[in-house]
């Protein structure tokens, strides 16, 4: 999930607290204010707009137009980077708009539906399959003929619709997992859990030395779901969550009873206040030496390539969720969320620009494309096999064995569910009502979880 805003910059609209969805980055607060939080008028003022970073070019080649989601400086930088390249390598102009992680997440339906760019970002499983379900999607089976080779089964899969077409193309993963300080660790002898009890210990050590044990914040409502994912996995195992998260199985299982009562286990080793922090304040909790771990993505080392300082990225480390003692710990799951970039199907300037959208989508498959998004922002490993790797840091190089060795890979919980249930109105709230209480009987609130999922519409 291409979640990566940075702590060294000025804050998003979301972040600043105006409720506008999909606004273009260019926008200023007065223009966000005349909006009124219309989704419909934003999302249509998103696409018009559209124009927020382009490429310089020449026009010769036609025009693609692009809407993403990488906001993060660093982020911005590597995507005008490729945009640069291709344009240099094609003469095609590309209109980029840039639009907040967080805001591009929750509106992306209203979104596609209205007149959205030609090609946009997005994430991959299914996520990806219920947009290409909807008809919101271009099936682009004739680009992916041309750069599959550059690409594992498992990538191929993860950009598969139900109807067995490529949707997508994969940019980029990453693995979440349990971060730390090198130097926090040598300072107090402290060793890496390997299971349960042993971080447990850990942990309370670290409150004894006066740092928060786990770096916790949950205001945007996602990062809470990355714990769910692994602590599900360890407990119960991939089969079940996945068919949990698809509706297969019931919220008011006792394995899912069990899932919040050992994740109320580690609630007390949290950041206080967490609900109302951005996980780039508790990431920089980590980077001051200020906490002990953070579970999180890869991509939290953005927040210590920003300093500027070698040192610091160079003594961040991580280490795999520790074992619970079940039959499931031998899977090894874990998120690894995989970044791709898909054709819309509404766009009104596609039909002009199919041609190249095709190849702007061709060109994002090549590794020394994907090595540009890489070089700016390192949180991201590329997952084209051609890509030069003798640039990553001994940190990438231990991000991508752990993955390989994963025996299975869930894509996180708002890409491997519907997103109308996974979203803020639903577990994202859910799970910051247990959070708020994680000692409580939590049967009504998995009720209230299996109710909201049965009253969905079907989804198409």
């Amino acid at each position: 999930m291409s979640n990566t805003p940075n702590s060294r910059r000025s804050p998003s609209p979301s972040e600043v607290g105006i409720p506008v969805p999909l606004l273009p980055s260019s926008l200023s607060r007065r223009e966000v204010l005349k909006l009124g939080g219309s989704a419909a008028a934003a999302a249509a003022f998103l696409a018009a707009c559209g124009t927020s970073n382009t490429a310089s070019t020449s026009a010769s080649g036609g025009t693609v137009t692009v809407g993403s989601n990488h906001s993060d400086p660093a982020e911005l930088k590597g995507i005008q980077a490729i945009n640069a390249a291709f344009t240099r390598a094609t003469g095609t102009q590309v209109k980029l708009n840039t639009v907040d992680h967080n805001t591009f997440q929750d509106q992306i339906t209203s979104y596609l539906q209205g007149t959205p760019q030609d090609v946009f970002t997005w994430f991959s499983g299914h996520r990806m399959r219920f947009f290409a379900n909807q008809g919101l999607a271009t099936a682009i089976d004739d680009v992916w003929n041309n750069v599959k080779d550059h690409y594992t089964s498992a990538f191929a899969t993860a950009v598969t619709g139900d109807d067995g077409k490529v949707y997508g193309i994969p940019v980029d993963y990453y693995p979440w997992a349990v971060f730390y300080r090198k130097s926090v660790f040598q300072q107090h002898n402290w060793n890496i859990p390997t299971n349960w009890d042993d971080f447990k210990s850990v942990a309370s050590k670290m409150k004894s030395a006066g740092l928060t044990p786990i770096a916790f914040a949950d205001k945007d409502g996602w990062p809470a779901q990355g714990t769910f994912d692994i602590l599900n996995l360890r407990l119960n195992g991939y089969d079940f969550h996945i068919r949990l998260l698809t509706g297969k199985e019931k919220w008011t299982d006792s394995k899912v009873t069990n899932v919040f009562k050992k994740w109320a286990e580690i609630v007390p080793y949290y950041t206080p206040g967490f609900a109302g922090l951005t996980w780039q304040q508790g990431a920089d909790t980590l980077l001051r030496k200020q906490s002990g771990m953070m579970m999180f993505g890869l991509f939290i080392s953005q927040e210590f390539s920003a300093t500027n300082d070698p040192t610091d990225i160079a003594d961040l480390d991580f280490f795999p969720f520790p074992d619970l003692g079940t039959q499931y710990d031998a899977e090894k799951a874990l998120d690894a969320p995989i970044d791709i970039v898909m054709m819309s199907a509404k766009s009104p300037t596609l039909s002009n620009d199919r041609a190249q959208a095709k190849q702007w989508l061709q060109f994002y498959g090549q590794g020394s494309t994907q090595l540009l998004m890489f070089k700016e922002a390192a949180g991201f490993i590329p997952t084209a096999k051609d890509v030069d790797t003798s640039s990553y840091s001994a940190l990438q190089k231990k991000a991508a064995q752990i993955v390989g060795s994963a025996k299975k890979i869930t894509q996180f919980f708002d890409r491997d569910s519907r997103p109308d249930f996974a979203g803020a109105n639903g577990m994202q709230g859910f799970l910051q009502r247990f959070l708020a209480n994680p000692t409580q009987d939590t049967a009504g609130l998995q009720s209230q979880m299996q109710q909201f999922w049965d009253s969905l519409p079907p989804e198409s």
